[in-house]
């Protein structure tokens, strides 16, 4: 939510800087999330002032060009060089000085002093389209003889600058959703804190001096289900005149990001920010009968909203209707037919407080999310509503003219009932865990708004007000009092409790730290998704089954409404996100947990068979090393993906030699493995499947491995480090060159070598591969090392001849291959 500094001080006369605003609103809960600046034009017109030309005379190498000397309030005159056909001594004019950006569109270049054809030019006398402020580029800017010369052009065309707050607006606090609401909240916190001499005090705007101009156009409203809308207020105005709001007005929506369309549209909005409530202006002509009816519509009825989209309505859909169609979705969207445009003369203005249940269930069914639902969803204050429906009459007939054509039609027919709390000192102090004065607790309360009822030596009884939604006990009026009061002036204390805990082994957070910093330290970046994924990628069964998706009852979006079965797909957004950004080299993991329903059991009781797994994601995609004068980098690949996959399972304690290769491959797969052990999968690893690549945009290969991280620590719970002292005795290396089958796998090969080796055999290393014309066909060759130690002696050579006498025969005899000697 975005907060206007000058809007705020309209409200609150206060002396604290931007910053400290900043600090302290993020201090009482509103966290200030960013500071920006707005500017109405861009640049603001920094450097440019007001001048009148002194002289002005044919440039004397170029016949369409002017010399010009100009004051603009200095000590000396400068000299301008324009090619205005229109410029002439006395004129006063706009003039852009020496280090001014002139902006146009995104680009801007800056006024720099010159030679323009052998003449010095110190500056720019400025037509208005070079400046943002017009369309035209006949001649320079002449301003009337009365302009004073040598202020700054900002203030001479009101071009207005100002800070804002982008406010992270937690759900507790849809009070302060407005900037009356902010106000409010700043105001007492300066007021207790004795941040300034004085108290600070809210000025509301006056709306004392509405009163009807005649009774000519009233309109009938007729609320029909008054548990969907508990109060409903209106008002017409007739008369009026639609078109461009005033400067300031736009210039107010424009700073905290809301597009203007015309004055009365614009009007609403205004006050919408202003308050927190919520209006919508109808087109009086569009409301047939003169009658309003509020009510829910046959499920199915097509309704056309303002985005010129045909929505079927739901059948808790609450509608604003005529006496012949609906016209607007409560609290959520306005129709085509019912909209303000500039054939406009006169409009049904509605304020109302709609269910804040029954606004949520109609936004989310129609995916709209609009700034009116935002608040309608959270609760807005039922008794604000004829406050500021006769402030944006009254808007209104000042700004478009017109008369207010009807009294106040206002259908609240149970008044919300205000709560009341019985706070004790006593009991505030116990909860914070030191005094806290009366005195403040009164004075916050009074900035809050909360009233005191009844005052005792002991303690307080208090009336809440309707706004304040989400304080309903004493707790929530003590966490008000305390962030007004301030957090940091609770002492922590010099007592420290804590508690022995005891860890499972092998310890689960531990490992994950452990692998994560091995990744991270690796050059890979985590990642954290969405739990939440859609039911797009599932359908069709191409990947993963439809069937076992966990489908949310209550969705957020359509494309949230699954929990995801993998992480492959939220980790292909992210790497499409970066490739679309041009971060072509990519290395991500992350930890996360994923869901499937497995299948109702023999009772048909579905809940017991929802899985919850946690898998460790990683992709890898682009070159394998940045790019470097002294190496040549290659492209990512299985082996690289491989290698970092088995360097983390080292670092958890499980030995990779001891998986097998799985059959089977998933179908996202174009190539790969799954490695498993004991029938239990640890991981998968391969290169992507490119019509899965292709779903989510992406063009390059991509590789991914999922190791399923439950497994894993299943397989290292009995795992314990052991140290081994360093062998005396020194290391030999032999090689063997292999033929063998296409068909037969470096790990078959490994594994006869280390049945073969007993305790000498040490390490296995392939080196070498070759395939190609000079072997038959279907045969490869394999270059093997084996590393061999005895740790009670030093090898003879005729005892490792004899092993590897020994190892060949095993090879040929077990996997067919041919040692080539």
């Amino acid at each position: 939510m975005k907060i206007s500094y000058n809007w705020l001080r309209d409200y609150i006369d206060t002396n604290l800087s931007v910053e400290e605003i900043s600090h302290l609103l993020t201090d009482i809960g509103l966290e200030v999330e960013a500071v920006e600046t707005f500017e109405s034009l861009k640049g603001g017109l920094k450097g440019v002032v007001t001048g009148e030309v002194k002289t002005c005379g044919r440039h004397p190498n170029a016949d369409k060009l002017s010399v010009t000397t100009v004051d603009v309030g200095g000590e000396e005159l400068l000299n301008i060089v324009c090619g205005a056909p229109n410029v002439a001594a006395g004129q006063k004019v706009v003039v852009a000085t020496i280090g001014t950006l002139i902006y146009k569109g995104d680009e801007s270049f800056e006024i720099k002093k010159s030679k323009i054809r052998g003449e010095l030019s110190e500056g720019m006398i400025c037509a208005e389209d070079e400046l943002g402020l017009g369309d035209s580029h006949a001649g320079i800017m002449v301003l009337p003889d009365d302009v004073e010369v040598g202020i700054p052009a900002a203030d001479y065309f009101g071009i207005s600058n100002d800070v804002v707050f982008e406010i992270g607006l937690t759900p507790n606090h849809a009070d302060a959703a407005s900037h009356l609401g902010v106000a409010r909240d700043l105001a007492a916190a300066i007021t207790a804190r004795r941040l300034e001499n004085k108290s600070a005090k809210v000025k509301k705007p006056d709306v004392d001096g509405f009163k009807p101009d005649n009774n000519e156009l009233p309109v009938k409203v007729v609320v029909e289900d008054a548990e969907a809308c508990p109060r409903y207020s209106g008002v017409t105005v007739s008369g009026i005149k639609v078109g461009p709001s005033p400067a300031w007005l736009t210039d107010r929506l424009k700073a905290i990001g809301i597009r203007p369309i015309n004055n009365v549209v614009d009007i609403t909005n205004y006050v919408l920010f202003e308050y927190g409530q919520p209006l919508h202006a109808f087109d009086a002509a569009a409301v047939t009968g003169k009658t309003v009816i509020v009510k829910k519509l046959a499920e199915g009825t097509p309704f056309i909203t303002l985005d010129n989209v045909e929505r079927k309505l739901g059948a808790g859909d609450l509608m604003i209707c005529n006496e012949a169609e609906p016209m607007c979705i409560a609290g959520v969207f306005g129709g085509t037919k019912s909209g303000v445009t500039e054939s406009t003369t006169a409009v049904f203005l509605e304020s109302a407080f709609f269910n804040p249940v029954s606004v949520r269930k109609t936004s989310k069914l129609h995916t709209l999310k609009t700034d009116a639902s935002f608040r309608f969803e959270r609760g807005t204050d039922p008794e604000i509503t004829l406050v500021a429906l006769k402030r944006a009459a009254m808007l209104i007939r000042e700004i478009c003219g017109g008369l207010i054509s009807s009294d106040v039609v206002d259908i609240y027919p149970v008044p919300v009932k205000h709560k009341r709390i019985s706070l004790e000192y006593a009991y505030v102090n116990r909860f914070v865990g030191q005094d806290v004065p009366p005195e403040d607790i009164k004075v916050i309360l009074n900035g809050l708004e909360i009233k005191i009822l009844e005052e005792s030596a002991t303690g307080l009884e208090l009336e809440i007000p309707p706004f304040k939604v989400d304080v309903s006990g004493i707790a929530d009026v003590i966490e008000e009092v305390l962030r007004i009061y301030g957090y940091n002036k609770i002492d922590a204390g010099e007592k420290l409790n804590s508690s022995i805990s005891y860890h499972q082994r092998p310890d689960r957070e531990k490992i994950q730290n452990l692998i994560a910093d091995y990744l991270s330290s690796n050059g890979f970046n985590e990642m954290l998704t969405n739990s939440l994924s859609s039911s797009e990628y599932y359908e069709g069964g191409t990947w993963f089954d439809p069937a076992k998706c966990v489908k949310i009852l209550n969705p957020l979006s359509r494309e949230l409404d699954v929990m995801r079965q993998t992480l492959l797909f939220s980790g292909l957004e992210s790497v499409a996100y970066n490739l679309n950004r041009r971060q072509l080299n990519l290395k991500l993991y992350e930890f996360g947990f994923v869901y499937e329903l497995s299948g109702a059991d023999v009772k048909g009781n579905v809940d017991k068979n929802y899985k919850e797994q946690k898998i460790l994601a990683l992709f890898v995609t682009g070159q394998a090393a940045p790019e470097s004068w002294h190496s040549i980098a290659g492209k990512s690949d299985f082996f690289q993906l491989r290698s970092f996959v088995t360097g983390a399972l080292k670092k958890s304690g499980l030995d990779p030699g001891r998986l097998q290769v799985a059959d089977g491959l998933p179908s996202f797969f174009a190539e790969g493995a799954v490695y498993q052990l004991n029938g239990k999968a640890i991981y998968c690893i391969g290169r992507l499947n490119d019509k899965l690549l292709k779903q989510f945009g992406i063009g390059q290969p991509v590789f991914y491995s999922g190791v399923h991280w439950d497994n894993l620590i299943h397989a290292i719970k009995n795992h314990s480090v052991t140290y081994r002292e360093v062998s005396k005795f020194p290391e030999v290396r032999r090689d063997l060159a292999l033929v063998l089958d296409q068909s037969v796998r470096y790990s078959e090969l490994e594994a006869i070598a280390y049945k073969a080796g007993k305790q000498l055999l040490k390490k296995v290393n392939l080196f070498d591969v070759y395939e190609g014309d000079k072997i038959e066909s279907g045969k490869k060759s394999y270059a093997l090392s084996f590393i061999l130690q005895d740790d009670n002696k030093t090898l003879t050579d005729k005892e490792i001849d004899k092993f590897m006498e020994r190892l060949a025969e095993a090879l040929e005899k077990d996997a067919g291959a041919k040692v080539r000697r």
